[in-house]
């Protein structure tokens, strides 16, 4: 081995920290990039926001407002001092008045008068509104309740033994977020168990105060499993209900055959009519499966749309949402201080912010740019789905839209990704607008999006009794001329969360 230097030449592409931060913002959601611009602001002195400005001037405005008036007020002639021509000791002040208040207290008062008679009590309705705007504010802010939260106030509110107490703390435990057991009570009772107590828990009272925690609220809680669920929640409606007994019969013994929806062997055991099987039928349904989501619902994911997609004279319009973002622009008064000759600390670190900041504003107006240059060609060519709905709406792919606006596809994908569009049939994230297709015996292509819209309106649009199987529905898009496969419609249909048709299967 012998050791050598080597000397080559090559060329090689360099991704640019500017290149980066661009890239980096054009792939940004809408909350992602706000965060962004407000790390800048407070990272780069050269930024300011335009709303900053506005409110400087405004309040100047103000300023020189609230100085003219004492200055028209001089300027005006001085009035001419008035007599009052009423009588003092007949028309004088009225201190009992609610805006009045003396500053000291008479010194002869009747022995009789009272401290309400003197001095009126001040009025309490901006303490008041101070407490409603904090209790607004608590509502608006406060924490999400828990399921745990709800069973454990309602067990302080139970007056039980520290014995059962400590029982019911394991059983809240074991509950899960739908409100039911994930451990049987024997398991529990296990746990609960100490070779050092002398007097052990019985299994016993472990049941005993798990039937009082089913009383709690929402009910159906603290079920083992859905029938018993089911079953505490028939118990805990008023015995005069319609229907009552014969729900606890089909539930105690013929929940399997409703499961299945086996309806004919469901009115034979159960010797119900179809009437009087429907009406049983409405109560169950109105029971809650899963107790616990009343309470401890997760809190809603609100969508700021980055386009804005508006009907203007028949034809449509693209416009970016003026509220994602804040408008920044570079501080005219920091860069004033930059002076060229001097290479000062100061000066150049001012001079990187102000370099910084350029980039930064060309970055965000680079992204805003190809956003909507992006939106406005899928408008284009979505505008069947725009007049007509999802029936309407065409196959499209990435390549499409990055040969029509001249980019890669690796940057439509990225524009495209959590970025949403606000049409007048909703807001739609812009890769919902690309779909595959599917041939015709036209010849034509048909989007997916389109064969789903269709799937969904045949299956509104089945007899009850009768739902349309998957091949059903096959044979009848392949009537319209559209070839799909039975496991196409499937996995179309699961994608939508509607049931097979087993499970569709009502009685009418």
């Amino acid at each position: 081995m012998k050791a050598s230097l080597q000397l080559k030449l090559g060329q090689s592409l360099t991704m640019t920290p500017q290149l980066q931060q661009a890239i980096r913002l054009l792939q940004l959601s809408t909350l992602d990039l706000q965060q962004e611009i407000q790390q800048a602001l407070e990272s780069n002195p050269m930024l300011e926001t335009s709303e900053d400005d506005d409110q400087a001037e405004s309040q100047s405005t103000d300023d020189s407002n609230s100085h003219d008036e004492p200055a028209s007020e001089t300027a005006s002639e001085p009035a001419p001092e008035t007599t009052p021509d009423w009588d003092e000791s007949e028309n004088g002040p009225d201190w009992s008045s609610e805006n009045e208040i003396p500053d000291t207290i008479p010194d002869d008062l009747p022995v009789d008068t009272a401290w309400d008679d003197i001095y009126q009590s001040a009025p309490a309705t901006s303490a008041r509104n101070d407490d409603e705007n904090d209790h607004d504010f608590e509502t608006r802010n406060s924490p999400t309740e828990t399921l745990q939260d709800h069973l454990e106030w309602q067990l302080n509110l139970t007056p039980l033994s520290e014995r059962d107490q400590a029982i019911a703390h394991a059983l809240m435990d074991a509950v899960d977020e739908r409100g039911y057991l994930t451990s049987p009570p024997e398991d529990i009772h296990a746990g609960l168990q100490d070779d050092a107590d002398e007097d052990p828990v019985e299994l016993d009272e472990v049941e005993a105060v798990l039937h009082r925690l089913q009383h709690f609220d929402p009910p159906g809680v603290f079920a083992r499993d859905l029938q018993e669920c089911l079953l505490i929640q028939l118990n805990q409606l008023p015995p005069e209900t319609p229907w009552l007994s014969q729900a606890r019969l089909v539930i105690t013994h013929y929940i399997n055959l409703l499961g299945n929806r086996d309806y004919a062997q469901l009115l034979r055991r159960s010797r119900l009519k179809e009437d009087q099987l429907r009406e049983v039928l409405a109560l169950i349904t109105g029971l809650n499966p899963r107790p616990g989501d009343v309470i401890d619902r997760a809190e809603p994911d609100y969508v700021i749309p980055d386009v804005i997609v508006r009907k203007h004279n028949g034809r449509w319009r693209v416009e970016l949402n003026p509220e994602i973002a804040p408008r920044i622009r570079v501080n005219a008064g920091y860069a004033s201080l930059i002076r060229r000759a001097d290479s000062s600390a100061d000066n150049t670190y001012l001079r990187d912010q102000l370099q910084e900041a350029k980039w930064f504003i060309k970055s965000l107006q680079s992204r805003n740019e190809t956003l909507l240059k992006v939106a406005t060609r899928i408008v284009e060519h979505q505008q069947g789905f725009l007049d007509h709905g999802e029936e309407a709406m065409k196959p499209l792919i990435l390549s499409d839209i990055a040969q029509a606006v001249e980019m890669h596809e690796s940057t439509i994908s990225r524009v495209t990704t959590q970025k949403y569009m606000h049409t007048p049939r909703g807001i739609f994230e812009l890769k919902y607008f690309f779909s595959s297709h599917v041939s015709t015996d036209e010849g034509g292509e048909c989007s997916s999006t389109a064969i789903r819209a269709m799937i969904k309106k045949l299956i509104a649009a089945e007899t009850p009794k009768k739902p349309l199987s998957d091949s059903k529905i096959a044979a009848m898009l392949g009537d319209q001329g559209i070839k799909v496969a039975r496991r196409t419609v499937a996995k179309y249909r699961e994608a939508m969360h509607i049931p097979p048709s087993n499970e569709r299967k009502r009685l009418v």
